[in-house]
């Protein structure tokens, strides 16, 4: 049951994406023939520099059409590596929606480079519209299903850049946040997010799988150990907001499921997730159920009868509108609510009752005690609480797992922070 000062409040409605701009925003993308790294910069009809223009006006078209609530920025820094030996300016296209507090923000990505068979050419046409245009696509239209809402976080929508050349688009914009000290509650990266014919025309439609790290990637061998020793490793940030999501994609009728994926990505693959985990920033990468790898990197062709290449006839936007609400939704419940508290400790050796405490949450309405028997992985019971402490009678610690998060005054939830060993006195 809701605290009194939560109970008349409102749920958030799920959000209704348009399957129809979706799609013209993929084929907008498309159209730019291709949108590889090292392609032209210059050209205002072909390449990465007209396919970057073309999504800067487009948040701008959406600030006008929010009174100004999105600002546009273009950042930018040279690159130099294997796949671009003579060096790259790789530029991230930013829409920010300022929330009531600047430095805390949400952040949903997607690359908006393409490539063919050989990662070098930067000639040939490539489409790229399920890698990653499906990503940009939903990005864009997120922003267009919450611009008009005030939050209290702040929200960071981008196109990145040079995903296919090494991450370096999302390298960019993690070093962004921490030099601009951000407090980065979410990342959603949403790469390949648009088809549901899978390799070999296996179908799935009903899912879409949402990939997690449990331990921490910036995590040092000590706190390895200590997260070891107190049982989190399903419960890391990134692993709670993949939790999270899925408990969001339940409630949003008719949509698909999240399947939790429990590895930061595809077996021996990477995404633009990656740069924020390694900063200890919480962050998830979005894909679709089945890949067709016939239809990521190749040069359109057809041999021996099959048919290659990311072309927009293989996506189904229907589908990707519901992947598109599972973002927009969760965005808005985390960017609603107040941060997640910064620690939760936890006592109760040698009892049957467990104390629980964590530091006061600043803008926080109340906050929410959960926990689960050890041996399960969601959350079975919760408790509101107005204060920074509670007993739990007859919930012995040794047996039980706990979190704690933090409660807007709508109801609004944060990312639960696992409870760990609070500090002897």
């Amino acid at each position: 049951m809701l605290l009194p000062v939560l109970a008349a409040a409102a749920a958030v409605a799920s959000p209704s994406p348009d399957a129809a701009r979706l799609k013209a925003s993929v084929s907008a993308l498309v159209g730019f023939g291709t949108r590889h790294t090292l392609s032209s910069a210059t050209d205002p009809k072909r390449g990465i520099g007209a396919a970057r223009t073309w999504m800067a006006r487009q948040f701008e078209a959406l600030s006008r059409d929010c009174g100004g609530c999105i600002t546009v920025e273009r950042i930018n820094r040279r690159f130099t590596g294997p796949r671009a030996p003579n060096g790259v300016v790789v530029e991230d296209v930013l829409g920010i929606q300022r929330g009531r507090d600047p430095n805390r923000v949400v952040i949903v990505g997607g690359h908006i480079d393409s490539r063919v068979t050989d990662v070098m050419d930067a000639t040939s046409d490539a489409p790229g519209a399920n890698d990653d245009a499906s990503g940009v696509a939903l990005v864009l239209e997120t922003a267009r299903l919450l611009s008009k809402r005030q939050f209290d976080a702040t929200i960071v929508y981008v196109a990145f850049s040079a995903e296919e050349q090494g991450l370096w688009g999302a390298e960019l914009l993690a070093d962004t946040a921490a030099t601009r000290g951000w407090q980065v509650t979410a990342m959603l990266n949403n790469d390949i997010v648009g088809n549901t014919i899978g390799q070999g025309g296996v179908r799935d439609a009903n899912r879409v799988r949402v990939f997690s790290e449990g331990i921490r990637a910036s995590e040092d061998l000590p706190q390895q150990m200590r997260r070891r020793g107190e049982g989190g490793e399903d419960d890391g940030p990134s692993r709670a907001l993949a939790k999270v999501i899925d408990g969001i994609a339940d409630a949003i009728p008719g949509g698909v499921d999240v399947a939790i994926e429990r590895r930061p990505d595809r077996f021996g693959r990477g995404g633009d997730h990656e740069p924020f985990l390694k900063r200890g920033y919480p962050a998830v990468r979005f894909s679709v159920g089945a890949e067709n790898w016939d239809a990521q990197h190749q040069d359109l062709r057809t041999e021996n009868g099959v048919v290659y290449g990311d072309t927009i006839d293989r996506m189904d936007f229907a589908y990707l509108a519901k992947v598109t609400a599972i973002n927009a939704a969760t965005i808005a419940r985390l960017a609603a609510a107040p941060a997640a508290p910064a620690s939760v400790g936890l006592s109760g050796d040698l009892s049957r009752d467990t104390q629980v405490s964590w530091p006061a949450v600043p803008g926080a309405a109340g906050y929410r005690i959960r926990w689960r028997p050890n041996d399960t992985a969601r959350w079975t019971q919760s408790q509101d609480v107005t204060g920074t402490a509670a007993t739990l009678r007859q919930v012995p610690v040794d047996d039980t797992f706990f979190a704690v998060s933090s409660l807007a005054a709508d109801g609004s939830e944060s990312l639960p922070t696992f409870g760990g060993r609070a500090p002897r006195r």
